[in-house]
């Protein structure tokens, strides 16, 4: 078949897999769809863990014309049990003809075992098809599964002089409804939301996404709220923080030592604490992903101030940047967008690939990745 129609066609399992946007984690977000004789002939998606996976879903309404048909499907069909059978075996009884996919499974237990199987009974496997786009979905997935952390995505709100807040502190709003209300798309799709003290201790957030705010159809199948974190070196999270009061897990990340008479207090108070302390007095922030990544976490984002931002970044722990910029103008008094200690020389600056830009309303908001120094180098060599 010409690579214009697998391209064709894996688009359209793009999309499906995108419908599982804000309710597959832990797992990845897959879609899938049967072509026989230039025609759809089933579609399918992954909706949550624990559901049939994607391939399933689009075989069974496929039906018997599945036979001898073409598979398109975002991510390597699975060849292990897990919580459902493996993929490649419905496929197998299916008796397709012909399986594109877009990109190899990261997870070790799968990796090249599904594409084997499916080559060792005769049936034509293509990959690579769209794979770039295929990566863009599952962003956290694959980075939990090659490096054992989550995809740490970074949301700032800011003037045009990249202020995020008057001297004061007053922040709200520095961007209108359009932009507000894209952050909560944002937070749909992560596991986890991170932040520290000071922004607690400052403005009482909730961290919670708002599902009335969401696009209906991605939307409809979410009840989970996202893992609420508070990076809180010292423990001095107030006991009536509004964040306390929400639905959903919280998780106080701290330095100090916890007895178990406050771990079993923070419980009643609907908060787990664990102890990550890096030696200095500060909060290990690379145990705190690998403890996240321990859980299942594919994405988080960070929602914090200038300190633990700036932290973050200059570990080389950030791997994406949300930023929302407003035409307003704070000044010079007002709070800057990163702390970065010890920055001097202009060639020591954190170099950023900006991969997306867009107008919201009055607001623009760019997405940005940080360029690895290594990358930096050899480019100005």
């Amino acid at each position: 078949m010409p690579l214009m129609a697998d391209q064709h066609y894996m688009t359209l399992a793009l999309r499906l897999a995108a419908r599982g946007m804000y309710t597959t984690a832990p797992n990845p977000r897959v879609g899938c769809v049967v072509v026989r004789d230039g025609q759809v002939i089933g579609e399918g998606w992954h909706r949550r863990a624990g559901e049939p996976h994607a391939e399933v879903l689009a075989l069974q309404q496929a039906g018997g014309q599945a036979r001898g048909s073409t598979v398109y499907v975002t991510l390597e069909p699975c060849a292990h049990h897990g919580r459902t059978p493996p993929c490649c075996d419905a496929l197998v009884d299916a008796k397709v003809a012909r399986v594109v996919v877009a990109m190899t499974d990261p997870n070790p237990r799968v990796s090249g075992r599904g594409l084997t199987r499916l080559c060792e009974v005769g049936i034509e496997v293509v990959t690579g098809v769209c794979e770039q786009q295929a990566r863009e979905l599952n962003p956290g997935f694959i980075k939990r599964m090659e490096q054992g952390r989550p995809w740490l995505r970074c949301k700032l709100a800011m003037s045009l002089d990249g202020r995020t807040a008057m001297a004061t502190g007053q922040s709200q709003w520095i961007t209108a409804e359009p932009a507000r209300r894209d952050v909560q798309h944002w937070r749909a799709c992560s596991d986890a939301i991170l932040t520290g003290i000071g922004t607690v201790l400052q403005d009482d957030p909730r961290l919670t996404v708002r599902h009335e705010l969401l696009d209906g159809a991605l939307a409809m199948d979410r009840e989970r709220q996202p893992l609420r974190v508070v990076v809180d070196s010292r423990l001095r999270l107030p006991r009536t923080a509004r964040l306390l009061q929400q639905p959903g897990p919280v998780l106080i990340v701290t330095a100090a030592r916890i007895s178990e008479s406050e771990l079993i207090a923070w419980q009643g108070c609907g908060a787990e604490v664990a102890s990550l302390p890096d030696g200095s007095g500060r909060v290990d922030l690379p145990a705190v992903l690998q403890l996240l990544g321990d859980r299942g976490i594919n994405e988080v984002q960070v929602e914090a101030g200038a300190v633990l931002s700036g932290a973050l970044l200059q570990a080389g722990l950030l791997d994406e940047l949300l930023l929302y910029i407003a035409p307003r103008l704070l000044g010079s008094a007002a709070r800057g967008l990163f702390d970065l200690p010890g920055l001097q020389h202009l060639q020591d600056a954190p170099q950023l690939q900006i991969i997306d830009s867009r107008a919201l309303g009055v607001d623009w908001r760019i997405r940005a990745r940080p360029v690895p120094a290594t990358a930096v180098s050899l480019d100005a060599g």
